[in-house]
């Protein structure tokens, strides 16, 4: 009997061995060995003693769950005889624990926790045998806060435009239409209403979790219609704000606290800079185009991004010919290209802003919106021109672009590299599926090597991630949208994914807006219909369409080059045309989104995860704060 527990043991290891293609035969001795050891002092039968253990191992190592979420359980693969015990070191994650019977591990996480390596022992009487596995616990998406304008009112738009940076957001209510051109530092704003759709600014700060209005900011020549605040950014203590519809005529930067009252040229476009010392927010300079051929029209403004001393601003309906870059202050007088588009560069010395470049693209024609949008990180810059026509579907990296014609405004995204104070082209991206009508890079968005295109006219029926360079030509649901995801290595830009939304559906618009930072994308989907009011940590969407266009957003994460969708978040007081979703923000493990359209008339910020159900005050509008906890 014993000659047959023998042959059968070496079966059973040989086939396990075989099986995980390992080559173990100095293991295999020693086992066989301990084995004959341990059964020399007896010739008797005896089912007193058991095998020794040979072999433990956990499939599906290393392991990433999720805090509050149950894990299935892990059983591991176990050769030998029966098990007595299981140990483990260090402690598992809070609300994990190791069976002592089979070592399996099993429960609900409570804790985040980054990778950790644990050893795990199983033992009888007989002896033991221990493994190495990794776990790390991630934090899961809750909403933070609900902020409402501390002066909401109907028609507002508060969340038209969202940035974020630290522990600090900026929020535009661009049809907000007090007569005040000041900055009030602190909680309060003004409820008056005699400049129609002037625009306004909000600052908030967080100490720990929670939210407080830091300023109210207005132009400092605030007048009806100039809808101040259509494009912001911030970067650590600098806010800038974009005003496309401004009309002064002045074509010089003011460097101080005061800005120009000329209307001679509609829709010229300004924009705005400003400067937090401790608490306190003051205006930083007043920024106007160099164009010499005159700024009526040209919208400077409707775009912005900063980072650091660097401040990129799109004019996406300048008119010049120009397919150049001009390193300096100067920009051409020409206005025979009607809205081909142009992006200016100002650099900060001290307390003194310059213009560092002006950007024209390499195949720059006219209704290209060359600066439809522009994102920045470090010394590199990113501009989309959704109305571009060009039929490629590939990316050029270089300083070259397509002349060609025939897909009217499938969009084009062009990426910009600074050495020194010289700025040139990297690349020209083309979607893998461009099409007519899709305007790849209604906007775009960059974190160090990484680059998101948002692109919500794209039609594919698609509801899965892409990883890698290739895309669904499917045109069956109209205006889903999509996102573009593009990694660089060295200075070669290469399609890393095609994000789609997981409850795809037509008329969606996913990709309408989205932001990265590190390794995390948000994207929005403002007229996704789904009636849930809760966060779905997971991969998973509603398929629900019973309220119109309440609107969704996306979360996906990068782990080494793939990608997959982490959270898929509903406004806690998800309604019919609140447009959740319209605008994203993210730094670090915190996401701000807007809903334009919502309507409760909430005048103060709830930290926490509730929200009014109020709909009083139609179109005031809300920002919704999420954080990874």
């Amino acid at each position: 009997m014993k000659k047959f527990f023998l042959i059968l043991l070496l079966f059973i290891f040989n086939c396990t061995v075989r099986e995980n293609g390992v080559i173990l035969d100095l293991l295999l001795s020693q086992q066989i060995l301990n084995f004959l050891q341990l059964q020399s002092t007896s010739f008797q039968e005896t089912s007193s003693t058991d095998l020794p253990p040979i072999s433990l191992q956990y499939n599906g190592n290393p392991y990433s769950f999720s805090r509050t979420i149950s894990i299935t359980s892990i059983i591991p693969i176990y050769v030998g005889g029966s098990i007595s015990s299981c140990t483990v070191t260090p402690t598992l994650p809070m609300g994990l624990t190791l069976s002592n019977t089979d070592c399996s591990i099993s429960g609900t996480p409570t804790e985040t926790l980054v990778s950790t390596n644990y050893t795990i022992t199983a033992g009888n009487s007989s002896g033991s045998i221990s493994t190495s596995i990794t776990i790390g616990v991630e934090g899961i998406w809750i909403q933070e806060a609900y902020i409402k304008a501390s002066n909401a009112e109907s028609g507002d738009y508060f969340g038209e435009s969202i940035a974020i940076n630290g522990d600090t957001i900026a929020v535009t209510a661009w049809l907000e239409s007090s007569n005040q051109t000041t900055i009030t530092n602190g909680i309060t704003s003004s409820t008056n209403n005699s400049f129609s759709q002037a625009g306004a600014v909000y600052v908030y700060k967080r100490t720990g979790t929670t939210w407080a209005q830091e300023a109210y900011i207005k132009a400092s020549n605030a007048e009806a219609g100039d809808r101040f605040g259509e494009g912001i950014s911030i970067s650590g203590d600098t806010l800038v704000v974009g005003v496309k519809n401004e009309d002064s005529s002045q074509t010089t930067i003011t460097n101080g606290t005061t800005s120009s009252s000329d209307n001679a040229d509609s829709q010229a476009g300004a924009v705005y800079v400003y400067k937090r010392s401790g608490t306190t927010w003051a205006q930083e300079a007043y920024i106007k185009a160099s164009s010499p051929g005159g700024l009526i029209g040209d919208q400077f403004g409707n775009s912005v991004s900063i980072d650091g001393d660097t401040i990129v601003v799109g004019a996406f309906r300048e008119d010049s010919n120009q397919t150049t870059i001009t390193n300096g202050t100067t920009s051409s007088a020409n206005n025979s290209f009607i809205d081909s588009g142009a992006v200016f560069v100002y650099k900060r010395t001290g307390t003194n802003w310059a213009q560092e470049a002006y950007i024209k693209a390499s195949n720059a024609q006219a209704g290209d919106l060359f600066g439809s949008s522009v994102s920045i990180f470090g010394d590199t810059i990113v501009v989309s021109a959704e109305g571009e026509d060009s039929n490629q579907t590939t990316i050029t990296n270089g300083t070259t672009s397509s002349s060609d014609n025939s897909f009217l405004s499938s969009g084009a995204v062009y990426v910009y590299k600074r050495t020194g104070t010289n700025w040139a082209q990297e690349a020209y991206i083309k979607a893998s599926n461009a099409q007519a009508g899709d305007r790849f890079g209604n906007v775009i968005s960059i974190s160090t090597d990484t680059i998101i295109v948002g692109t919500q006219y794209e039609d594919s029926n698609q509801s899965t991630i892409t990883n890698g360079t290739t895309s669904s030509v499917d045109n069956s649901f109209i205006n889903s949208g999509a996102v573009f995801v593009y990694k660089r290595t060295g200075t070669t830009w290469a399609q890393e994914a095609y994000l789609k939304a997981s409850n795809t559906d037509a008329g969606d618009a996913f990709g309408c807006t989205g932001a990265i930072s590190g390794e995390t994308i948000v994207t929005g989907a403002l007229s996704e219909s789904s009636s849930q009011t809760i966060i779905t940590n997971g991969p998973t969407a509603s398929f629900d369409n019973s309220i119109s266009e309440s609107g969704a957003v996306y979360v996906f994460k990068r782990t080494g080059i793939t990608w997959a969708q982490e959270a898929y978040i509903k406004a806690s007081n998800a309604e019919a045309n609140d447009y959740f979703g319209y605008k994203v923000a993210i730094f670090g493990d915190t996401i701000i989104v807007s809903a334009y359209s919502e309507a409760s008339n909430q005048t103060t910020i709830t930290n926490g995860a509730t929200a009014s159900s109020d709909n009083s005050a139609i179109d005031a509008g809300a920002v919704y704060v999420y954080r990874k906890l």
